[in-house]
């Protein structure tokens, strides 16, 4: 089969999969079935793909870029192992180039779920009706991941005959505002475990509302101008969108504690969750954060886990020292400091593995009469970071004991106990995408940058339904824009959002951990956004790189 030159855009295995059985192009997509798939189940069943489109990319690289770009932590190299040609080193010093290899599995699965709505959407052979617009908002979902992350983009909305020059990224923010606007009164209002994982109504509401408070960085006309003072036409849209999802009463903070929501046992129970990503260890793989956030030696800790833990994430101490307000729940998402030994005690190993002082400490339920034995402890894991004298060219601590536990460790994630070599280190977590917290939190964002309050709500008292539901101690004045963006740190760190927060609040080229390895970083605006990987280049030479690289 001779291909069109469109179908060059995409140098993915998953859309080629989608074509395998293809000998014509110009035959009708629909004439693969001998009756067209009207049920609700069929329906269902086409679109299976497009909400997977994404799960490897959001289980992994999607999450290193966003998270070591950022404030929030920085991978280790362990001697010479985990240097892998500077991928990593990259995104923490800010110097990486188009042949960074953790951008293309961001670029082909977003692309890939863009080119699988569309042969869904051309299937159903309506874009009006209801069954599409899912669809379409997952089209639109997958726009936003390329709009944020690589600035413009192809804009292909079906079928094309040639390859199609990418819009700006003002263009592709008017699309996707122009498309939810268009399916929100006709997606599902349903929030249950039929729909968990999937585009409804409240997806759409909390994907505009990210879109609109980040419309001033969307529609500049260069990223590198932005500043955090400029006007944002979209604020009052920004509330709006938050108090339809707010207003529906199908979402609370209080279903469950605050680390309880990110177990591997997490799920549509999770009333905090308005749209996640399902991962399992077993039959929806592609999730692994503890693999790099455990301690290089933790594989010792469980019979089953696997080798090669990984073990290189370390949280900044400037980030970790954010987490400091007494009493909160939050506080337990980072593990550090000294971990104690025992030889007769057996532990809960559902539970993040904090080890204390004493079996009271290890277990919260211990009330027997030695529950404030202490014992003698076995090791530290230090707050500081130290690269070996000679480590700064891969950001090399060393790996012996004292290389391996310098920095805390997110427990966020946690990982199933049960997950061993046969799940090649695959979690069962579930990753939220957008939760009611975020909801909340950019409410109380648009009103501090001036948007008009509602329903009696004010940044404070969105500010302090956060504070409630985590036992931190609430607020006594108005929160400032910097206690809004130390709160987003707290609430959604390991989350991927710091990036796009950063940036947002002008903030992505300040110092932090060994970012003067590479000081131009400090200065570099253009790094805003990603460079397009080169074998996109190479695929599609009648684009233009993005300025700067």
């Amino acid at each position: 089969m001779k291909s069109k030159p469109y179908l060059r855009l995409f140098t993915l295995s998953a859309f080629a999969a989608t074509l395998v059985a293809c000998t014509d192009l110009d035959v009708d997509i629909k004439s693969q079935y001998t009756e067209f798939p009207t049920s609700d189940r069929a329906a269902e069943a086409i679109s299976a793909d497009v909400y997977a489109a994404y799960r490897a990319a959001l289980g992994n690289n999607h999450w290193m870029a966003q998270t070591l770009s950022s404030d929030e932590a920085v991978s280790l190299s362990l001697g010479t192992d985990w240097y892998d040609g500077g991928r990593f080193r990259e995104l923490h010093v800010h110097n990486w180039t188009p042949d960074n290899a953790i951008l293309p599995t961001m670029w082909n699965a977003a692309m890939s779920g863009i080119n699988l709505s569309n042969n869904v959407l051309a299937i159903f052979g309506d874009n009006e009706s209801d069954k599409a617009a899912p669809m379409r908002a997952m089209r639109a979902y997958f726009y936003f991941i390329l709009m944020d992350n690589f600035g413009g983009a192809p804009l292909i909305t079906g079928k094309v005959d040639q390859i199609p020059d990418r819009s700006s990224r003002s263009e592709i923010a008017n699309f996707i505002s122009t498309e939810l606007l268009a399916v929100r009164d006709r997606l599902p209002k349903e929030v249950s475990a039929s729909t968990y994982g999937k585009a409804t109504r409240y997806m759409a509401d909390a994907l505009l509302a990210k879109l609109y408070l980040n419309w001033a960085v969307y529609t500049s006309s260069d990223v590198a101008n932005y500043t955090a003072s400029m006007p944002n036409e979209k604020l009052a849209q920004v509330v709006a969108m938050c108090d339809d999802i707010i207003g529906s009463g199908q979402f609370n903070l209080s279903s469950h504690k605050f680390m309880e929501k990110f177990r591997p046992d997490n799920g549509p129970q999770i009333k905090d969750f308005i749209f996640a990503m399902p991962f399992d260890r077993e039959k929806q793989q592609g999730m692994n954060y503890a693999r790099f956030w455990i301690h290089r030696s933790g594989q010792n800790q469980f019979a089953k886990l696997p080798q090669s833990v990984g073990g290189t994430f370390r949280v900044l101490p400037t980030f970790l020292a954010k987490f400091n307000l007494t009493g909160d729940d939050r506080n337990a998402a980072y593990m550090g400091g000294l971990q104690y030994y025992w030889s007769d005690y057996t532990p809960d190993l559902t539970r993040p593995f904090l080890i204390k002082t004493s079996k009271k400490g290890i277990d919260q339920d211990y009330a027997g009469s030695d529950a404030n034995v202490t014992f003698d402890w076995h090791m530290e894991t230090t707050k500081e970071i130290k690269l070996r004298p000679d480590g700064g060219p891969t950001l090399n601590a060393g790996n012996d004991q004292k290389g391996r536990s310098m920095g805390y460790r997110s427990v966020k994630f946690y990982m199933d106990v049960n997950v061993t070599a046969a799940n090649n280190r695959n979690q069962s977590n579930d990753v939220p995408i957008f939760r009611y917290a975020d909801i909340l939190l950019m409410k109380a964002e648009a009103i501090l940058r001036g948007a008009a309050p509602t329903n009696g709500e004010t940044p404070m008292s969105l500010m302090n339904q956060i504070r409630a539901y985590v036992h931190a101690p609430a607020l006594s004045a108005p929160p400032t824009l910097t206690d809004i963006l130390d709160e987003r740190a707290r609430e959604f760190s390991d989350e991927s959002w710091r990036r796009n927060d950063l940036i947002r609040f002008g903030k992505f080229e300040e110092d932090w951990g060994f970012k003067s390895l590479y000081s131009a970083g400090y200065s570099e605006r253009f790094r805003r956004i990603f460079p397009i990987p080169r074998p996109v280049m190479e695929v599609n030479t009648k684009w233009k790189q993005n300025n700067g690289y």
